[in-house]
């Protein structure tokens, strides 16, 4: 057995800690640039800490997802204004677009110099300037990975920007400032948390470390889920999700994701869908689909039994299988309201592209098994 195992150098868990974030971040420079969402005063009281602090900062607000012109936009600003570090205050994508502006300020050359699958896939040269991640999200994980998505219009995709140095500084992860997220939002970003430490554990590249974040994960998503959904002020629920998208980002970034994450780039890139709604949609069909193959092809492949292990741990219920765990799923996107493929103007004949951009991605890769272009189609199509 060989495996790696890399994170984030210190994270920082518990409600109230963002409070901190002053303190914490006068030990890596000066001046931050502070990327947010699209509306800087709701997290106003965060940034607040910097100034209490005597840290200068340069507010970057961030609208939707990271492009490639946004991440170089970012990076000008914060050469222009003299940043010595990144804070990222906001969801998945602030997160993503923090940490891509800082991997490049100290690397020369372009953004496709160094991006998967549509750039040239360079390593970086230089140590990225140091970052902070401050998730008000529970359900990317973006706090722990070394990837930042960014999506480029031109080639109507989401790739990724990878290195083991773009791994966060420190991890802030504050489950109060997921209180006040929308309840779309809260559903949408609930199952890809769900996604996250369900797909990492029936990878190929699963290990006896990323085993144990999922487990947990999946025992807490299992039990507060549809929880917080239902009851978005229950606390425990609340910290309950913020873990499970913190512990699917420690799984995913060291055992890879599978055929849901695979297909959710491409199609983030090419239609207006959000990220964890494509993922609700096709975790169910991706399922069936991979143990529909394992059976045919690999029935002794030991991946199969961990499907079954996967229901029993977010049922707490020895006696629980994969069927149940679909059809939770299924009922959960229902309440959830989460719409079909077809809502986002998807139909049959952008399949083979969205198969063939699919096939190259990073996340395909994770898959316990290959699928056939006619199983990725079925999926797609089942998903419509």
């Amino acid at each position: 057995m060989r495996f790696e195992f890399a994170t984030a150098t210190r994270i920082i868990f518990g409600t109230g800690t963002a409070s901190e974030l002053g303190n914490i971040s006068s030990q890596f420079g000066t001046h931050a640039l502070v990327v947010t969402g699209s509306n800087p005063d709701r997290v106003g009281d965060i940034i607040a800490h910097l100034s209490s602090a005597s840290i200068n900062h340069t507010i970057y607000p961030v609208k939707g997802e990271p492009t490639i012109d946004i991440v170089n936009s970012g990076k000008e600003k914060a050469l222009s204004t003299g940043c010595d570090m990144v804070i990222s205050i906001g969801g998945g994508s602030v997160l993503d677009c923090g940490k891509a502006i800082a991997a490049l300020i100290p690397n020369d050359g372009e953004i496709l110099d160094y991006l998967e699958v549509i750039g040239k896939g360079q390593k970086l040269q230089n140590q990225p300037l140091s970052f902070i991640a401050v998730p008000t999200t529970a359900g990317t994980g973006a706090e722990v990975t070394k990837n930042a998505v960014v999506a480029s219009p031109d080639h109507r995709v989401k790739v990724s920007l990878r290195d083991n140095r773009m791994l966060p500084d420190i991890a802030l992860v504050d489950p109060a400032l997921t209180y006040s997220m929308p309840k779309s939002i809260t559903a949408t970003t609930g199952m890809d948390a769900l996604t996250q430490v369900l797909e990492p554990y029936v990878s190929h590249l699963a290990n006896p470390v990323t085993d144990g974040f999922c487990r947990e994960g999946l025992r807490r998503a299992g039990r507060s889920l549809r929880q917080v959904y239902d009851n978005p002020t229950d606390v425990s629920a609340r910290e309950d999700m913020a873990m499970v998208s913190l512990l699917g980002g420690l799984a995913l970034a060291n055992a890879k994701l599978g055929a849901v994450h695979g297909f959710a780039g491409p199609l983030g890139g090419m239609f207006s869908a959000p990220h964890g709604a494509i993922c609700a949609v096709l975790l169910h069909h991706v399922m069936k689909a991979n143990i529909h193959a394992l059976q045919n092809r690999e029935p002794d492949n030991p991946t199969l039994r961990r499907y079954d292990e996967i229901a029993q741990l977010m049922f707490a219920d020895t006696s629980a299988t994969a069927q149940m765990a679909m059809d939770w799923i299924d009922e959960t996107s229902e309440r959830f309201k989460i719409q079909g493929l077809k809502a986002y103007g998807i139909t049959e004949s952008d399949f083979d592209t969205i198969i063939e951009k699919s096939s190259r991605s990073s996340s395909m890769k994770g898959n316990p098994i290959v699928l056939t272009n006619d199983e990725l189609a079925e999926i797609l199509s089942s998903a419509l």
